[in-house]
């Protein structure tokens, strides 16, 4: 199927079969990597990405929904060399230990950034339970999300 979408806002047509995962649109055909495969079921959040601005598992996602859609990964979350606020933040409070999940916990992160500009501690932990860290305690992802919606005053 001929197929024409938006990758971190620039056009993209392409070919594929419509079964093909978003995932493997974005690694293989796009050679857009920040996106891990992790468990490949939907249930670890590793290759989370925005679809209109939403957070879902490309290893779901068919490329027979992408048409005419937004796709955000986390290489379009950085603009003119600039880290985006939630990056920085992981950064800055040690939010990225071994660093596999962290693209997929920074783009549910922005999810609800975009949706809910102030979220409390205990919505930030329910946007990001579809996520799954095998290092840390969440406290520092947490805390790095706090930060970012502090610091960007209550808008995205």
């Amino acid at each position: 199927m001929k197929l024409d979408f938006f990758v971190n806002d620039e056009a993209v047509s392409l070919e594929t079969e419509p079964q093909r995962r978003l995932l493997d649109l974005l690694r293989e055909d796009l050679g857009l990597t920040g996106t891990k495969e992790g468990c490949s079921e939907g249930e670890c959040g590793a290759c989370t990405v925005l679809l209109d601005g939403k957070a879902v598992h490309s290893c779901l996602t068919l490329a027979a929904q992408l048409q005419g859609r937004h796709v955000t990964t986390i290489e379009g979350l950085e603009k003119n060399g600039e880290l985006d606020i939630l990056q920085r933040c992981f950064v800055e409070e040690i939010a990225i230990q071994c660093g596999f999940c962290t693209t997929g916990m920074i783009m549910s992160a922005k999810a609800l950034l975009l949706q809910n500009p102030n979220p409390t501690p205990k919505e930030i932990r329910t946007a990001l339970s579809g996520n799954i860290c095998r290092c840390s305690g969440y406290v520092q992802i947490v805390n790095a999300v706090s930060r970012a919606a502090s610091e960007m005053g209550g808008g995205v």
